[in-house]
């Protein structure tokens, strides 16, 4: 089943999704670029007035709606480290009976261009951790996934140092846009399905 028929029958029939946006635990991570899926989910999660409280899965948890009587919003950041999000995104999709088509990954990614957006389901991990050990413990590849442009290192830096810095300072300036945007996709995907939400925020051809 893909998530483009699971979105349309979401759109005139209420459904709940779990959001997660991927990162590494504490402080020292907090800001780096690794961490920019967990950014947008705080974004999801102020825009709605969502707390985050500590769930037995093993993540911080919260839930919001759309719209009154609308489509349910579970927002969670993992706990654990990223090359093992596969667990408790496991549990929390037990605990809440998602089916693949409804969890929506938001995570870094090196192959697209800061602030930039793409969204797909299913494919390749990319060599990303993270999702590696989710479609892992999922048995299915076959999840939506928000992909969060973060570019290539510059010069021969190692893009496992690269993730795990801080943005600069232009990059800053500019992110709080950019998780904006991605925001604003995980909603659209929610209610407008895979292709329309593709439409609306994957860059015009030429950029």
């Amino acid at each position: 089943m893909t998530v483009q028929g699971a979105s349309s029958a979401a759109a005139t029939s209420p459904a709940t999704w779990l959001v997660v946006g991927l990162g590494n635990p504490g402080p020292d991570y907090a800001r780096t670029r690794h961490n920019v899926g967990q950014m947008v989910v705080d974004e999801l999660a102020g825009r709605f007035g969502t707390g985050l409280t500590a769930h037995k899965a093993g993540a911080a948890v919260g839930t919001a709606h759309l719209a009154p009587g609308g489509h349910k919003l579970i927002l969670a950041k993992p706990a654990s480290y990223m090359n093992v999000s596969g667990r408790p995104v496991g549990a929390l999709a037990r605990f809440y009976s998602i089916r693949p088509e409804h969890l929506i990954v938001v995570h870094d990614e090196l192959d697209i261009p800061f602030d930039t957006l793409r969204l797909k389901t299913g494919g390749g991990e990319g060599g990303h951790n993270g999702l590696k050990s989710i479609s892992q413990v999922l048995g299915t590849r076959d999840y939506p996934r928000v992909r969060v442009g973060i570019g290539r290192p510059p010069g021969r830096q190692p893009a496992a140092d690269y993730v795990l810095r801080p943005f600069t300072a232009s990059e800053r300036d500019v992110l709080p846009l950019h998780l904006d945007r991605a925001a604003d996709a995980v909603v659209e995907l929610v209610e407008s399905g895979l292709e329309q939400a593709q439409q609306r925020f994957h860059p015009s051809p030429g950029r």
